[in-house]
């Protein structure tokens, strides 16, 4: 898709410290094909459309705050069954991490192998997540901060694929924008 007639709107998101399910999170989790349909009407919606802009950023937010409390049947609500998430190139270059993991199953393996602030960029059929997340090193304690960004896919309103960076300008650069 061409980057040229797209139209790109950014938001800030921050998360709630803490949080708990809520109640659409609840029954979308119930009510899974009520939530397909809702995530596909909404997926068809132009990125300039204030209703999708406040359904994906609700949406991401309890994605998030979900990812925080580690609910991961929460975090992958409106996530396609066969859905892929790709680690950053390095880690498994590292061998710390596999090249792919795949559905929810496949998820729960890299969260087990590997546990804010947050931004979002809708592209219409793509999303970007940036991320500094403040960590402390285990041995030392020093305090570092690291830079993630996830490029996730979209299809009817879910999630196809998601692809990691720890480079917020490599990201960017994956979807045709400049930092």
């Amino acid at each position: 898709m061409s980057q040229e007639n797209v139209d790109i709107v950014r938001k800030p998101l921050w998360v709630r410290e803490p949080s708990s399910r809520t109640l659409d999170g609840r029954l979308a989790m119930r009510f899974p094909r009520l939530a397909d349909t809702y995530a596909r009407l909404v997926g068809r919606l132009p990125p300039t459309s204030r209703l999708r802009q406040a359904v994906l950023w609700r949406a991401a937010r309890l994605g998030l705050e979900a990812w925080n409390r580690r609910d991961l049947e929460a975090f992958q609500v409106g996530l396609l069954p066969d859905w892929e998430f790709h680690p950053a190139r390095e880690l498994v270059e590292a061998g710390l991490l596999e090249p792919c993991y795949r559905g929810p199953a496949g998820y729960r393996d890299f969260v087990s192998s590997w546990f804010q602030v947050w931004g979002l960029i809708d592209l219409g059929d793509r999303l970007v997540s940036l991320a500094a997340v403040p960590t402390r090193g285990q041995a030392s304690g020093v305090p570092v901060t690291q830079k993630y960004a996830w490029v996730v896919a979209l299809k009817d309103g879910q999630v196809t694929h998601q692809q990691e960076y720890l480079d917020h300008a490599e990201a960017l650069e994956a979807v045709g924008l400049r930092e």
